[in-house]
């Protein structure tokens, strides 16, 4: 499954690469592709309700915030 989720926080390169890393450490997500200028995160991911959330959380303790 595909999404695309907006991210509070991102300010440079450096924070983007933070987000992907932050993204792709969560099991269950397949990829992940970060846009600093859209302000946004694309992932693809196993479609549980589960994987998101921690997609989310993994997302919180990096200190961004997806919504």
């Amino acid at each position: 499954m595909k999404i695309a989720l907006g991210v509070s926080g991102m300010k440079c390169g450096g924070c983007a690469a933070g987000v992907k890393k932050a993204a792709e450490s969560v099991p269950g997500v397949a990829s992940a592709e970060v846009s600093l200028e859209r302000a946004e995160l694309s992932l693809e991911y196993d479609g549980k309700a589960e994987t998101l959330e921690a997609v989310k959380k993994a997302l919180g303790r990096a200190g961004f915030k997806a919504g």
